[in-house]
């Protein structure tokens, strides 16, 4: 316990999934956590069910007057923030050729441009504190190509970039930033109003560790991230995925 003792942690897309079971995390560990999503009740509900460690915030990502607000008012209530976690994304699924720019265009603008303006807007407040950590949740797609995911894995993609000159313009500034790449993990963003992937699926059953993903197994490599064990961790990027990206374990089938 107490491995975020004294941090003050913004993280988006937190009203569920990974980001609600990052705060719940971050909270038990000694952050205080400012829940923002653009689902504003159910953001709400989640800061109240975690406590006086957590506030919320209604946070539309690709808004950047909104990301100012939200570090105001977090500095006002707690002081500088020295935590953020961009976990805010959304997954599109269609054809390449059925896009349409307004739609592709959609992603890259809540998935990239939100990471984006979460980052410009944190940096004065942690400059503050000397001792900042920013995590940007990119995914498996950010490391391969997939189908029908085209405008999604091109937004995961970006974000390494994004995450690199960030981790090398901000280390002056004793700012660290880091990326976390989920492999298929049971959200709702996942479900799509249906059923994640089931265990005995062909993708599942070709992966090392044969199962679909939690929250809790992404949230606590998240959390070391944003603590000071990793001090000297940046620029770095962490594959949470049950081992899909290591290699073709077909091979292994008799």
């Amino acid at each position: 316990m107490g491995r975020l003792d004294g941090k003050i942690a913004i993280i988006t897309g937190a009203a569920r999934g990974q980001g609600e079971a990052e705060a719940r995390l971050f909270a038990s560990e000694g952050a205080r956590v400012v829940v923002a999503d653009v689902l504003a009740d159910e953001a709400e509900a989640v800061a109240a069910s975690i406590g006086d460690a957590a506030r919320s915030a209604a946070l539309d990502v690709t808004d950047e007057a909104a990301w100012q607000r939200v570090v105001a008012d977090t500095e006002a209530a707690w002081g500088p923030v020295t935590t953020l976690v961009n976990n805010a994304g959304i997954l599109d699924f269609n054809a390449l050729e059925a896009y349409d720019a307004e739609r592709f265009r959609r992603v890259l603008d809540i998935n990239v441009v939100g990471a984006f303006l979460g980052i410009k807007s944190v940096v004065p407040s942690m400059a503050q504190t000397g001792n900042g950590a920013i995590v940007n949740i990119s995914s498996n797609a950010g490391m391969e190509g997939l189908p029908f995911v085209a405008a999604y894995s091109a937004s995961k993609w970006a974000i390494r970039g994004l995450s690199r000159s960030a981790a090398i313009e901000l280390g002056r500034k004793r700012i660290r930033v880091n990326t976390v790449h989920p492999g298929m993990v049971d959200t709702p963003m996942t479900r799509m109003g249906g059923e994640v992937a089931e265990s005995d699926s062909a993708f599942v059953r070709n992966l090392p560790i044969r199962r679909v993903g939690t929250v809790d197994d992404i949230a606590p490599v998240v959390l070391f991230l944003c603590s000071d064990e990793a001090g000297y961790v940046t620029g770095a990027e962490y594959v949470v995925d049950g081992g899909h990206l290591a290699g073709d374990a077909t091979v292994l089938q008799q």
